[in-house]
C-alpha cells in the first residue's frame, strides 16, 4: 500500500469543506480517487452518496465499508493553531477538520479496497462515502443499504484501532411548558413557563438511567432552553421549550423515553407536552433527510462469527485490537440497530478526538488503519 498517496489523499480531502448538506465536492474528490484505483463500479447516487464497488470472484456476500463525508463546522471564535482546512502534517500528526471524524479512516478505506487482492476475493467489497451523519445518523447510509444489501457492515469511526461491536443510541427530545401571560410588573396574574421548565429539569436530574456492562450508562442531557416571546420585554413568558440529548441503550424505544419523562410524579398536574421531534435537511443533491431523531443502539455478542472473522482479519494485519462498543452515535444506529446487519466499528483515532479545537490523526495510526481495512475484508471475503 503506497503510504505517501494515501497520506496525500486524507490531505486533499482535509482541505475541501463538507458541512452536511454541502459534500458535493467530496463527492466529486471520493469518486475520482476511486476511478484511479481501479474500482469495477462507481458512482454518486441520488441522495448524494458516493459508492465504490470492487467485484470479487463470487456476486456475495458482499461485505460494506461505510465513512460519512460531512463534518461538524469550526465553532466562531475558537483558536485552531493550524488552519482547520489546511490538511498539513506536524510532527506526525494529519491536522485539521475531518482529520479524525472520519475522512482519515474513509481514506483508510479506499486505499486499502484498492489494494485487495481480487483474485482472492470471494464476494463483493463496497466502500460508501455516505453524506448527513452529523445531523442524521444512518441516513445516507439507509440509501446505500437499500441500493446493495450487503450481509455485513464496517462503520469506520473512531475506536483507537480496537474493534467495537455496539453502541449507544441517541433521540433529541423537546419538552414543552405552557403557562399564561402577564406583565411583569404584575406576575401574579400570569403563569411562568420557565418556572414550569426549572421544576421538569430537575426531574429530569432525578431520573436514576439504567447502564449496560458493554454500552455505559443512558444519559440525558440540556442542551437549549428558550421561552417564548423572546426577547420578553415586561411580560411573563406564556411558553418554554427545552432541548434534550438523550443517550440510548439496546431495547429503549421512542415510548420508553418520552413515558420515562412524561410519567415522573413531581410533575404531577404540570401542564407540558413531552415529544421526539421529526428533523428534515437537504441534502446537496436536494434530496430531503426527513425523519424522527431517534437513532436506536445496538450490540452484536462477542461470540457472533463477523466479529470473530473481523478480529481474525485485525491481528493479521499485526493489530491487537480489544472488543468495545461506542459511547457516542453513528451510523450503525441504522444498518445494526435498525436493520439487523451484522455491523462492527473499526477506525484511528480515539472518540474524544471528534469536533475539537486542532483535531488530528496520527499518520501511523491512520496506514495501520488501511491494512486493518484490508486484513478485515479478507477475513470475511477471502477465500483463503
Amino acid at each position: 500500500m503506497d503510504s505517501e498517496r494515501l497520506v496525500a489523499f486524507a490531505q486533499d480531502l482535509i482541505r475541501i469543506k463538507s458541512l452536511s448538506g454541502q459534500e458535493g465536492a467530496m463527492a466529486e474528490r471520493v469518486g475520482r480517487k476511486m476511478h484511479q484505483l481501479s474500482f469495477d463500479h462507481v458512482w454518486t447516487d441520488p441522495t448524494g452518496n458516493t459508492i465504490g464497488v470492487i467485484e470479487g470472484q463470487e456476486t456475495s456476500p458482499t461485505l460494506l465499508l461505510d465513512a460519512h463525508v460531512d463534518t461538524v463546522g469550526i465553532a466562531p471564535g475558537t483558536d485552531w493553531t493550524h488552519d482547520p482546512f489546511g490538511g498539513i502534517v506536524v510532527d506526525g500528526y494529519l491536522y485539521g477538520r475531518g482529520a479524525a471524524d472520519m475522512k482519515g479512516a474513509l481514506a483508510a478505506m479506499i486505499y486499502a479496497a484498492g489494494a485487495v487482492d481480487r483474485s482472492a476475493l470471494h464476494g463483493r467489497l463496497v466502500v460508501s462515502a455516505s453524506v448527513m451523519e452529523e445531523v442524521m445518523e444512518g441516513f445516507g447510509l439507509h440509501a446505500v443499504m437499500d441500493a446493495l444489501h450487503p450481509e455485513f457492515v464496517v462503520i469506520g469511526e473512531a475506536t483507537d484501532l480496537n474493534l467495537n461491536c455496539g453502541g449507544r443510541g441517541r433521540a433529541e427530545i423537546h419538552v414543552e411548558t405552557r403557562g399564561r401571560p402577564a406583565h411583569s410588573s404584575s406576575p401574579s396574574a400570569g403563569h411562568n413557563a420557565v418556572y414550569d421548565m426549572l421544576k421538569v429539569i430537575g426531574a429530569v436530574q432525578s431520573i436514576e438511567f439504567p447502564e449496560d456492562p458493554h454500552l455505559g450508562p443512558a444519559l440525558m442531557v440540556l442542551t437549549d432552553i428558550i421561552s417564548d416571546p423572546y426577547p420578553g420585554h415586561s411580560v411573563i413568558p406564556s411558553r418554554c421549550r427545552a432541548t434534550f440529548d438523550r443517550r440510548l441503550l439496546t431495547g429503549e424505544t421512542p415510548e420508553d423515553v418520552i413515558r420515562q419523562i412524561a410519567n415522573q410524579p413531581a410533575l404531577d398536574g404540570l401542564d407540558f407536552k413531552v415529544s421526539i421531534p421529526t428533523g428534515e435537511y437537504e441534502t446537496f443533491t436536494g434530496d430531503r433527510a426527513r425523519g424522527e431523531k431517534f437513532f436506536p443502539a445496538w450490540l452484536l455478542e462477542e461470540h457472533h462469527p463477523f466479529v470473530r472473522s473481523a478480529l481474525q482479519g485485525l491481528q493479521s494485519a499485526g493489530l491487537t485490537p480489544s472488543v468495545g462498543a461506542y459511547r457516542f452515535c453513528t451510523n450503525a444506529a441504522y444498518s445494526a440497530g435498525t436493520a439487523g446487519v451484522p455491523t462492527v466499528g473499526f477506525g484511528p483515532g480515539k472518540e474524544e478526538d471528534a469536533h475539537v479545537i486542532d483535531e488530528r490523526l496520527a499518520l501511523d495510526d491512520l496506514e495501520r488503519a488501511a491494512e486493518g481495512y484490508r486484513g478485515i475484508v479478507m477475513a470475511v471475503l477471502g477465500t483463503g
